[in-house]
């Protein structure tokens, strides 16, 4: 694409150079550049890609764009001075992709808890009424049916928007896509146009990068705050922040509640560990997943698919044939009689969420056995809160490691004990290695229990001192059966 072309969205404060020429690629890793690309230098909340200038014009990159403007200039080489960087790369990258979000409706869905679950079951609905469909995913991305594995939440601007445009080339109508925190705060998601967002509910999380619970709280909302006219915004009535997310939006705004009055609206009516049977706008459905915050994402599934003109008795028939996503609420039966669940929550309020949802289908028939720890180099003001929450609705309590990344896993374990009394403690025993938790987990139970093991869901790694190892929850918990 001609430089100039990729420009006419941002407002440059100066161009050095000559804007005529053909680029052929963009990117803010110095190390993928190759002949005739833009290097974007990003301030990033590690490194300053400003540094790195030198190594990209050394590979090829045919224009920069800075925020500061180098001492040195190279020949050859057309230098793009912005304002913010951040702003405008999202901007470029549609551009040179072709604005591939103007060729079908995607639609964003953020929160704390269930971004995954909404946004998979959305993939899966509408790829049942026969379109070809998209997803961007913490658990893997998809061009309809081809997964792409995914690296964060939400991918940079540049790999987002050559999915995007994947998805375009492939026939898509529609793509889905969970949209973070992070990637909402550092404009991960600039220059793309959203068809509807979704809300699903706002507890804490990510204060090791937001610092305060109302700073997460406003990235989130930024979303809903740039939607525009003519798209729809579903959320959540039941999650006090529900109405803040939308208070200076744009878009068409519609509700769901399991709770109160809303124009989408649900109530669970029988609990077994194979399903649920529902009430959703006055119609009954049998569903294949447990727990009453689940009736709260398949009614964020439901209203979004009316708000993209499907008929609820079809989106009902279409609902009650999905199933669980990968790592939520996977339920494991033993010879034993014993049932293991397998859950992602890696919050106080996820982990809340599940032991209710255990609770309500065991009904005090049977023992409740949690196995638990907490992330690395992540936000330790959650950690006790973890460790009370597993103690509040368990019979017994197993804290072991997580991620532990570069901490020391036993002092990650040390900072959730710390949010426990005496009394407390009588229910807990820790042990560092997570396999061992989940052996003895399984050696405690008996016929009728549950035990839950959580933090970790789909994800088939346990990361330690910047390594990778193979560790699936699901394979444990059968090799211990």
């Amino acid at each position: 694409m001609i430089l100039s072309d990729l420009l006419k969205d941002i407002s440059p404060e100066r161009i050095v150079g000559g804007t005529d020429i053909n680029i052929t690629g963009i990117n803010i890793d110095s190390r993928k550049i190759e002949g005739n690309h833009m290097f974007v230098a990003m301030k990033g909340t590690q490194t300053d890609g400003h540094r790195f200038i030198g190594k990209a014009i050394e590979l090829g990159a045919k224009a920069v764009m800075v925020e500061d403007m180098p001492e040195e200039l190279a020949e050859g080489v057309t230098y793009i001075q912005v304002k913010s960087s951040e702003d405008c790369v999202g901007k470029v990258a549609t551009a040179f992709y072709g604005y591939p979000t103007r060729k079908l409706k995607l639609v964003g869905v953020t929160g704390t808890n269930g971004k995954t679950t909404i946004a998979t079951l959305l993939y899966n609905m509408f790829k049942a009424f026969g379109h070809k469909v998209g997803l961007l995913s913490t658990v893997c991305n998809y061009v309809d049916d081809e997964p792409v594995p995914a690296s964060h939440t939400t991918p940079d601007p540049i790999e987002l928007n050559q999915l995007l445009a994947r998805m375009v080339e492939a026939g898509c109508d529609y793509a889905f896509m969970e949209c973070s925190s992070h990637a909402i705060h550092q404009k991960r998601i600039g220059g793309l146009l959203f068809a509807g967002g979704v809300f699903t509910n706002l507890t804490r999380d990510h204060l090791d990068y937001h610092k305060t619970f109302e700073n997460y709280r406003d990235a989130k909302k930024m979303f809903f705050d740039n939607l525009p006219k003519g798209a729809f915004a579903v959320v959540n009535a039941d999650d006090k922040n529900g109405m803040v997310m939308v208070q200076n939006t744009k878009a068409t705004v519609k509700t769901y509640s399991t709770q109160r009055s809303a124009d989408f609206k649900a109530r669970l009516l029988e609990c077994h560990f194979e399903g649920m049977y529902l009430e959703v706008d006055g119609k009954e459905v049998g569903v294949q997943f447990i727990g009453k915050f689940n009736v709260s994402n398949l009614l964020a599934v439901y209203g979004t698919a009316v708000m993209l003109g499907k008929k609820p008795d079809d989106i009902l028939l279409v609902m009650s044939t999905l199933k669980s996503v990968n790592g939520r609420l996977d339920p494991i039966s033993s010879p034993e009689g014993w049932t293991a669940i397998v859950d992602y929550a890696h919050t106080p309020d996820a982990l809340d969420n599940v032991l209710r949802a255990v609770h309500e289908v065991l009904g005090g028939k049977g023992r409740v056995i949690t196995v638990c720890g907490a992330g690395g180099n992540r936000d330790k003001g959650k950690r006790p809160l973890m460790a009370q929450e597993a103690v509040k609705q368990s019979d017994k309590v197993i804290i072991t490691s997580d991620n532990p990344r570069f901490e020391d896993p036993q002092q990650i374990i040390n900072d959730m004990l710390a949010g426990l009394n005496a009394q407390q403690m009588k229910k807990v025993v820790s042990i560092v290695d997570r396999r061992e938790a989940i052996r003895t987990a399984a050696m405690m139970a008996q016929k009728g229990d549950v035990i839950l093991i959580a933090g970790k869901g789909h994800e088939d790694y346990q990361e330690i001192e910047g390594v990778k190892h193979h560790f699936d929850d699901h394979e444990v918990v059968r090799e211990v059966m």
